[in-house]
């Protein structure tokens, strides 16, 4: 089992292995999930497992061990400290799972890695995944308008990003 890099209350994230390649192909293609994402080549995921500048984790249950979710995270060797959280699939709907996710994925990126700024894209109609972002902190700072051909249609992106003071701020206005 790969390393365990952080643990909630019900979830753990785990950085990701070679045996977990068939689940992040998987989630990453379920109709729920690809039609909020563009999903990548079993190549790209490979070498991401072997790089320097990425990292894949699994969000698994820590009662069962049982995978509801992975993360793609990019330029972890940024001079500027900026993290990009290029994927963040949650398998497991309507459990708060996502909740938990951006925590732990926050916790990991300001407190342990010392980012100084998060960011994500997520397309403007995944309404579901916004809410979970901006209760996590994000703040939308762009619309890439009708940015990428799907399907014959072009459609837009938002961003989204928090800061490190931010995350910090919020942390101890909860009291935590």
């Amino acid at each position: 089992m790969g390393k365990i890099v952080k643990e909630g209350k019900r979830l753990r994230l785990r950085v990701a292995e070679l045996k977990d390649l068939d689940y992040i192909m998987e989630a990453e293609n379920r109709p729920e999930n690809v039609r909020f994402i563009l999903p990548e080549s079993r190549e790209v995921h490979e070498k991401g497992l072997n790089s320097e500048s990425m990292v894949h984790f699994i969000v698994e249950e820590k009662d069962t061990g049982n995978a509801v979710g992975f993360l793609m995270i990019g330029n972890l060797n940024n001079p500027d400290h900026e993290v990009e959280w290029r994927k963040v699939i949650i398998d497991a709907k309507g459990r708060g799972y996502g909740h938990e996710t951006m925590e732990l994925l926050e916790e990991w990126s300001f407190e342990d890695m010392k980012f100084h700024r998060g960011w994500l894209d997520c397309k403007d109609y995944n309404e579901r995944a916004l809410h979970v972002y901006e209760a996590a902190g994000l703040q939308r700072e762009a619309l890439l308008r009708e940015t990428m051909l799907v399907n014959g249609k072009y459609e837009n992106l938002v961003i989204l990003a928090i800061l490190d003071r931010e995350y910090f701020a919020r942390k101890k206005s909860k009291g935590e």
